[in-house]
């Protein structure tokens, strides 16, 4: 079953065309990937996905993307939209507050103001983060005094805590360390039971780690969309090979 769907979605910046065409169906309860060489479109095709673009002066969309048959882009408004399709950036951006209020924020946000409410999603936004044990001792102090590991894992409890049904991950562990990316890599593949997941990754061996799906952009173009394990393993597109292989990019 798709979760999203992507029809010919054409992103342009100004004069300059970023997107070209793009037709992808996202499964729902999968990871998908998208790889590619610095440039080629595949963070500014996540950002689409929640409508992140809308904040870019110049910047026009044509095409469609259907979150469960829905247009994000006619019919729905971009706050329920956001509840819906989260996001965890590269660099970890906890806000200046406490642990607790990072991740109550959202919520509160969406009018649950009740305090055992708001204890009872903090606490488990932070497990299912699997970072409640590290933190449930210091709920009240900066999320500024964590790791920069930590604050990532923060970020995406943060996100977690409005129930969101899609995470989008942009290039989530590129600013982390190896352990620190290794549990960043467990989470996320943890998270799939519940959630439909996409990341843009730099990171080719971490796609075939965690991924069920790959989609490989050059140049705004979308190349080769496949299983994973099919993608990297017989890529039916020679550009495709030359980049996994490392010839380019």
């Amino acid at each position: 079953m798709d979760k999203l769907e992507i029809k010919q979605l054409e992103l342009y910046y100004g004069t300059f065309q970023a997107l070209k065409g793009i037709n992808l169906k996202i499964p729902q309860d999968k990871i998908t990937a998208f790889i590619g060489p610095s440039g080629c479109g595949k963070s500014t095709l996540l950002k689409s996905l929640n409508r992140m673009n809308d904040l870019i002066p110049d910047c026009t969309i044509k095409g469609d993307v259907l979150l469960d048959g829905e247009n994000i882009y006619q019919a729905m408004d971009v706050n329920r939209l956001r509840k819906k399709v989260g996001m965890v950036f590269q660099k970890p951006n906890p806000f200046p507050m406490s642990v607790y209020n990072n991740i109550a924020f959202g919520p509160r946000t969406h009018g649950i103001k009740n305090k055992s409410q708001l204890d009872e999603i903090v606490e488990q936004s932070l497990k299912n983060a699997a970072i409640w044990e590290e933190v449930k001792d210091r709920l009240h102090q900066s999320a500024l005094g964590l790791s920069g590991g930590q604050q990532q894992r923060l970020c995406i409890a943060r996100a977690l805590a409005i129930e969101p049904n899609v995470i989008l991950l942009d290039e989530p562990t590129s600013a982390l360390d190896p352990i620190s990316t290794s549990k960043i890599e467990e989470l996320v593949i943890s998270l799939k039971n519940q959630y439909t997941i996409v990341i843009v990754t730099h990171n080719m061996q971490q796609a075939v780690r965690i991924s069920d799906q790959t989609a490989f952009f050059l140049a705004g173009e979308m190349i080769e969309y496949d299983k994973t394990s099919t993608l990297f393993s017989v890529p039916s597109d020679q550009r495709t090979e030359d980049y996994i292989t490392g010839r380019f990019g």
